[in-house]
């Protein structure tokens, strides 16, 4: 999902800097409520969790330049689940400048760009899920069915805000089309694995039910909405 140098620059860089801001404020509000509802500590542990797994989905798991952008296997709605959006945003904005401060220094001009598509399809999953998940439901008991919902809202909200920066910064040439059709295409394989992904951890998560009330998880892992 990176957006690669050059791809947005000059004047147009300054939309990135005022969607970074926006995201940066919802993020702000989300962290004060997590705050508020578990602690200042969990959410920093639960970040830096977050964090860490967010630096290695870029850097172990494996990745592969198509067309416009990079496919990476950017687990979301995993994220969400496990550490709620708050934890997750934060993890996604550290994982990502760790990333780019130690791998790869040439993305970083970039970050605003690429923070925003992290951040925004993220705050979509959170609206979704409070529609999905009924507030009897702890997030380790949700189905395949929404899961796939979340899985879909995050990666296809990553191709879309991909999209959106390449038609932004080159325009609708059709070099450029093609480019984004074959990253578009790509990006299904991550739709389809990752609510196997989110199934599979929240397997564990049941399995280990005496952490319910660890500082390590979201809250609604285990609970039912307050």
């Amino acid at each position: 999902m990176h957006i690669e140098p050059g791809v947005v620059s000059g004047a147009k860089m300054g939309l990135s800097l005022a969607t970074a801001g926006a995201s940066f404020g919802v993020l702000l509000k989300s962290s004060w409520t997590a705050i508020k509802s578990q602690g200042l500590i969990s959410l920093i542990l639960r970040s830096l969790i977050s964090a860490v797994l967010v630096f290695c989905f870029f850097e172990v798991l494996p990745k592969h330049p198509i067309g416009v952008s990079e496919v990476h296997f950017i687990l979301g709605s995993t994220l969400f689940l496990l550490f709620g959006p708050a934890a997750a945003g934060v993890g996604l904005t550290a994982g990502l400048l760790l990333q780019g401060m130690f791998f790869a220094p040439t993305d970083l001009p970039m970050y605003f760009v690429n923070i925003t598509t992290l951040l925004a399809p993220l705050m979509l999953v959170s609206i979704i899920a409070k529609k999905i998940i009924p507030a009897n439901t702890a997030y380790k008991d949700v189905t395949y069915k929404q899961a796939l919902a979340l899985s879909t809202a995050y990666q296809g909200g990553i191709v879309a805000w991909v999209a959106f920066w390449a038609l932004y910064g080159q325009g609708f040439g059709a070099e450029n089309m093609a480019s984004i059709g074959s990253f578009g295409a790509a990006y299904m394989i991550v739709i389809v694995f990752e609510p196997l992904v989110d199934l599979g951890v929240l397997a564990g998560a049941k399995a280990l039910h005496q952490m319910k009330d660890s500082p390590l998880f979201h809250d609604r892992l285990y609970n039912n909405a307050a």
